[in-house]
């Protein structure tokens, strides 16, 4: 049964964490290089898209929520783009510059629809750059319904633990996109999003979905979470919580691109949940929208007119 899409323009989603620049190169090849055996890709055309928790924020926006969005750039070229982005996808984003960071970026070479090359340029905070942030992101947590955390592992969420206290101190659902092998600091969060690959890297490997249940059961509770959504590309996603487990298989469509696909399943997530959908009617509809999203090029998003008509 295909679950309705609640009404999301109430839903007030705060995300805080790593922002990025995606921009995209495309071009034709014709030829392969005489100086190395590599083809020579003519651009045609470039575009830039929000990337990272920036991508979370927008695709929020696309399915109807207000959204608020917390994070650092760097004070260049690229965090203007982001800035105007942001603005432009009607995000009331609030990105502190910082001189000492270089926004992240990451280049993408497409040819004949297919990435042939991604160069990204970035470099790691030295020093803690939203340590400032916690005033504001204390104030605006009053306002927000749910909470996103959306890490990339850029240095930007080193205080996650303290928001996390502090959201949930304000009775505020909390959904965190986890990166690396230690879980511990996404303790007490309402829900973890990770992949299956991620969530190897934690647990180890398992030979059946048994021992899958067991191993994201026990990791669950050791990590006081409400939920854990673990998203399996081809095998679809899959959640854990107290109440059991609940699955959904993939949508049978045409695969393009991946990339971003989690971005649009932890924004569904969110939104579904601020506008009153249960976690397993949320699952529903972010495996929907994760969907439709791969059938598309680059990060994307999926819009509440997609959702509402899949």
């Amino acid at each position: 049964m295909n679950t309705p899409v609640p009404e999301t323009a109430k839903a007030r989603v705060l995300v805080v964490g790593d922002v990025m620049l995606d921009r995209y190169w495309f071009g034709d090849v014709a030829r392969i290089s005489p100086e190395a055996p590599v083809p020579v890709v003519k651009v045609e055309r470039t575009e830039e898209r929000p990337g990272g928790a920036a991508n979370v924020a927008r695709n929020c926006a696309a399915l109807g929520a207000r959204v608020a969005l917390l994070s650092v750039v760097g004070a260049d070229e690229a965090g203007t783009s982001l800035a105007r982005l942001m603005k432009d996808s009607g995000v009331d984003a609030s990105l502190h510059e910082d001189a000492q960071l270089n926004t992240t970026v990451k280049l993408r070479v497409i040819g004949r629809q297919q990435q042939l090359l991604r160069i990204d340029f970035e470099n790691a905070p030295d020093h803690e750059v939203l340590q400032t942030k916690l005033a504001e992101f204390e104030s605006r947590v009053k306002e927000c319904d749910v909470v996103i955390l959306s890490d990339y592992g850029k240095g930007g969420l080193a205080h996650i633990s303290e928001m996390i206290r502090l959201a949930r101190a304000a009775g505020k659902p909390v959904l965190a996109d986890p990166k690396g092998e230690d879980y511990a600091r996404y303790a007490g969060v309402t829900l973890l999003t990770p992949n299956r690959s991620e969530l190897r890297e934690v647990v180890g490997r398992w030979s059946d979905d048994a021992q899958l249940t067991e191993k994201a059961q026990k990791l669950r509770e050791e990590l006081g979470l409400d939920g854990l959504l673990v998203t399996r590309s081809e095998e679809g996603m899959t959640l854990f919580s107290a109440h059991g487990t609940a699955h959904e298989p993939a949508q049978a469509r045409e695969v393009y691109d991946v990339s971003g696909a989690g971005d649009t399943v932890i924004a569904t997530m969110a939104v579904m949940l601020a506008s009153g959908a249960s976690l397993a009617q949320s699952m529903q509809l972010a495996n929907r929208a994760a969907g439709i999203v791969v059938g598309k090029l680059g990060t994307a998003t999926c819009s509440l007119q997609e959702l509402q008509s899949h």
